[in-house]
């Protein structure tokens, strides 16, 4: 245990890594936000964070001073450190952690992690809607997410108050080994699993790829027991369904197989269709997920040309992306579907085909989220996610504040395809045509605020919609050929503007979503 720092107590955690975690923490915030800012205001504001530990505890800067304060009465005073001095901003940050435990029985009782929370939620909360921070818990749960896990490749819950199995996963140990929906879990490894919570079952299943976990499981009146090999479990985000000859995917994310999945996917559905008419891309209710994934959807689609651009302050921040033919799905004719809940991820796939000529995107405004993340694993095996770029589409507006413009917009209505035909389609909240908000929505700056919060009632979601309609639009694009070529010209694309970027960085972790 390290000795607290002069004016405190001794500390319950060891001082050193605390600061080494801070001092890890701020830099990345200065070096990598979108905006610039300095170590000064980042660390004054974490501090301000301690209040929600204890609201008795407080921290301000006077002039030249750092003062703690209990209930308004001043405890101690500070010297300031300046304002890039990232090692006594640290420093500074764990010395008045520690003494606030003098005044403050909340700040005695709080576990490293919780300062950590406090200090970067705090922090990050103030910089933008997107950049946050994940404790240790949570950031292994996001890891997972990501990029995978070792497990046996089951959906459970408590029901009844016993873990009962609601899905098994194709292809995965529990399929192979014969494990069954509705089983009900009562041992892990040898340990029952009655009255234990949700997330500590799923550590018991959870471990090493290719170590072995034995499950007892209780199936109608029998006990059964299998011993299962894990393996490198990655969520399903891709489900596919074929209907009349279209080719439909629901992409409920995106995360590091999403791209591959899709693929796998089309590469089955067009050697069992040797017609495929088409191709519908569900992401309705989307938040994203991984940038790169965005990037080989759009790819699967397009021949060659851009598909995003990122600009940030960070040189590795400003990144473009372009298409490089011989994928799947060149071919064929794309409808994309989106809604309000559509995001980052979802939106650059949605604006990179609309922006190609490459797809028909049917609903509503999409959401409008803009922004790069980068995660950052810090120290102490915690996470932070910044936004450090913002997107621009490859015909060169920014995403951010504004999201997709449907080329036909349903809007909870049902678009009547005889009048899509005459190209005279109506907004469902405006008289002009959609068509014409097209044009001006992809020269929108994001200096003019006004007209970007105007354009996006153009098409808004619908509260009670049939969500049905975007469905029976895009199956009757894609059975009416000449249609679906004539609603590709009301969105048709425009010559990209010359971008001054770096290629991507494939080996680096960028959030699309928050």
């Amino acid at each position: 245990m390290s000795q607290g720092l002069p004016g405190g107590p001794n500390a319950p955690y060891d001082v050193g890594e605390a600061e080494k975690t801070l001092a890890f923490g701020y830099n990345v915030v200065v070096e990598r936000h979108l905006e610039r800012v300095t170590i000064a205001a980042v660390a004054l504001e974490g501090l301000r964070g301690l209040s929600s530990i204890d609201p008795e505890v407080g921290v301000a800067r006077i002039g030249t001073q750092v003062l703690l304060t209990a209930s308004d009465r001043v405890v101690a005073e500070y010297p300031l450190p300046g304002d890039d001095d990232v090692r006594g901003w640290s420093r500074l940050t764990v010395t008045i952690a520690l003494d606030a435990r003098g005044i403050s029985t909340a700040m005695r009782e709080a576990s490293p992690e919780a300062i950590y929370e406090a200090v970067f939620d705090a922090t990050l909360s103030k910089l933008d809607l997107f950049s946050r921070y994940a404790g240790v818990k949570e950031a292994r749960e996001h890891r997972a997410s990501r990029n995978g896990f070792g497990g046996i490749g089951i959906r459970f819950d408590l029901v009844d108050d016993v873990a009962k199995i609601l899905e098994v996963m194709d292809d995965t140990p529990a399929s192979q080994a014969g494990v069954k929906e509705g089983d009900i879990i009562t041992h892990v490894g040898g340990e029952a699993v009655a009255r234990l919570p949700k997330d500590e079952i799923s550590k018991l299943l959870r471990g090493p790829v290719a170590s072995d976990v034995e499950l007892r499981l209780k199936r109608g009146g029998a006990t059964v027991t299998a011993t299962l090999h894990r393996a490198l479990i990655v969520p399903t985000t891709v489900t596919a369904q074929l209907k009349d000859d279209v080719a439909a995917f629901r992409i409920s994310s995106f995360n590091q197989r999403t791209a591959v999945s899709l693929a796998t996917e089309l590469k089955a559905l067009r050697a069992k269709d040797k017609v495929l008419k088409g191709v519908v891309l569900d992401m309705r209710g989307n938040p994203g997920g991984l940038l790169d994934q965005a990037v080989s959807v759009v790819d699967l689609f397009v021949k060659d040309g851009p598909i995003v651009s990122t600009r940030g302050r960070h040189p590795l921040a400003s990144q473009a992306y372009d298409a490089r033919e011989g994928d799947i799905g060149e071919d064929l004719p794309v409808v994309v579907l989106v809604d309000g809940k559509s995001a980052s991820a979802a939106e650059i796939v949605a604006s990179a085909l609309q922006d190609a000529g490459r797809a028909v995107v049917v609903g509503t405004n999409s959401y409008g989220k803009g922004t790069v993340q980068t995660v950052i694993r810090l120290p102490n095996d915690g996470e932070m996610t910044l936004t450090w770029s913002r997107f621009h589409t490859p015909s060169g507006y920014a995403l951010h504040g504004l999201g997709v413009l449907p080329t036909i917009c349903t809007a909870g209505q049902a678009v009547d395809t005889a009048a899509l035909r005459s190209g005279i389609v109506q907004a469902a909240a405006t008289s002009a045509p959609v068509t014409a908000n097209l044009a001006l929505w992809r020269s929108a700056q994001l200096s003019e605020t006004g007209l970007r919060k105007q354009l996006r009632s153009t098409c808004p979601g619908a509260k009670h919609a049939d969500t049905r309609l975007d469905v029976e639009m895009a199956e009757s694009l894609l059975a009416d050929p000449a249609l679906y070529a004539h609603a590709l010209t009301l969105s048709a694309p425009v010559a990209p503007p010359a971008a001054a970027a770096h290629p991507g960085h494939p080996g680096q972790v960028l959030q699309a979503v928050h």
